[in-house]
Parts: C-alpha cells; structure tokens; sequence
C-alpha cells in the first residue's frame, strides 16, 4: 500500500442565500476576488492578479451581490474599489471559518491514517 501521508485534504466552503433562486454563491473565488480589492484598492487589479478579464469580474461581483442580496463593494470609479463593510464581515467569516474547517479536515484526515 502505498504512503497516503503526502496526501492533504481540501474543503472548498461556500455561502448561500436560502432565499435566493440563482446559483451564485460566495465561495474562494470570490473570497480571493474581495481579498484583491482589499490588497489592491482595485477590482481590476484583483482580476489582473487573477488572470481575470475585468469585466468577468465585474459580473461574478455582480451576480453574488444579487444571489446574497448584500454589497460587496463600493466603487468610486477611476479610483479603485473598496468593501462595504458587510463585504469585509463576509470575507473575514469565510475566511475564518474556512481555516478553521481546513485545519479540522487535515487533523481529522491524519488521525484517521495514524
């Protein structure tokens, strides 16, 4: 049998609107997406960093800010983006609850080889 030990879980979570009919939902993409605009000041220097066309980015903004019925971002035209601070809530969660599922997933996938 070979050695599963290089092996690493991967725990891909994702927010959701109960009440919303679309399919959009707050996940890593998004997350890294916001992270960017967080960085960079900018959206589209987040989807630049991504390899990202501006405008896919705009729409996947768009289109979650529609399925959560919350915005994400405040846009003040040529000079960049920033996060609501609902946006900065939501990625802060995602990203806390994300780590800690991570590290949970990885012990739980280690103890069980052990």
């Amino acid at each position: 049998m070979k050695d599963l030990s290089c092996l690493k879980p991967t725990i891909r979570l994702s927010i959701t609107n109960p009440a919303s009919e679309s399919g959009s939902v707050f996940g890593r993409g998004i997350a890294n997406l916001c992270l960017g605009v967080r960085e960079a000041g900018s959206l589209n220097a987040a989807a630049k960093s991504m390899g990202m066309a501006y405008s896919k980015a705009w729409r996947i903004i768009k289109e979650t800010e529609a399925a959560l019925d919350i915005q994400l971002l405040n846009r003040d035209g040529a000079h960049g983006s920033t996060l609501t601070e609902e946006g900065d809530a939501l990625l802060d969660s995602y990203l806390s609850i994300d780590a800690q599922m991570q590290k949970e997933a990885e012990k739980a996938f280690n103890n069980l080889l052990s």
